[in-house]
């Protein structure tokens, strides 16, 4: 993914615009206004190569990277989706209750969290509400959203599905909801870090090398 995401921002530098509908900026005598334009930064490229792969302008190269990457993220995405409809890990695990989804419920995850207070005890064995919205989501939104607009964008592939244009609205809106979907496990993973350094590094890095998880203790009840 990282490899993706680095290739996928040098791609973007070529043209630092997002467009809704089938032609953005090649629309004959009305080309259709850019709903982000990152134009302006940086002299048009507003991605450095320190985030980029290549480091120094190349789309070929950039286009390379992420085909290649791309095959690697739909065969782990595809074994661990089996994997987990198999082994019940998606019904079990991430599916949310519908007591969980009641907006009380929900609304106090959201001020538990807020407050920096995380399960304890048992209950830190499973994965709260939260979780379970943030790890479906991912899985089963935003990287098949990548995959399947990574795949509108082909034109090799538009001839063997050309549905998929329409799907999405067109290519630039395909290209729209690329950025959008990556920006979201951008943003996911940056809370995801964060999440496990506040709950504690050390325990949450060791629980998933090793699957050995020490429960926080419960806080002592006041007499």
């Amino acid at each position: 993914v990282t490899v993706m995401l680095m290739s996928g921002l040098m791609i973007f530098n070529a043209h630092p615009r997002l467009y809704w509908g089938h032609y953005g900026a090649n629309a004959k005598g009305h080309p259709d206004p850019a709903w982000l334009d990152l134009s302006h930064i940086n002299n048009g490229v507003p991605f450095p190569g320190a985030v980029t792969i290549p480091s120094t302008y190349s789309l070929a190269d950039a286009r390379l990277w992420h085909f290649a990457f791309a095959w690697v993220l739909v065969a782990g995405l595809a074994l661990y989706l089996g994997w987990s409809l198999i082994g019940g890990h998606l019904r079990r695990d991430l599916a949310p209750r519908a007591a969980e989804l009641a907006p009380a419920h929900l609304w106090h995850d959201i001020r538990q969290h807020a407050r920096l207070r995380f399960p304890t005890g048992a209950a830190a064995l499973h994965y709260n509400v939260l979780q379970k919205l943030a790890y479906g989501g991912v899985l089963l939104m935003l990287l098949p959203g990548v995959i399947l607009t990574g795949l509108t964008m082909s034109p090799a592939l538009d001839a063997g599905i050309p549905w998929l244009v329409d799907l999405f609205g067109g290519r630039q809106s395909a290209r729209s909801v690329h950025f959008l979907c990556a920006a979201g496990l951008v943003a996911f993973f940056v809370v995801h870090i964060a999440m496990v350094v506040l709950a504690g590094p050390i325990n949450e890095v060791r629980s998933m090398l090793t699957g050995w998880y020490r429960l926080p203790s419960e806080p002592e009840e006041q007499s």
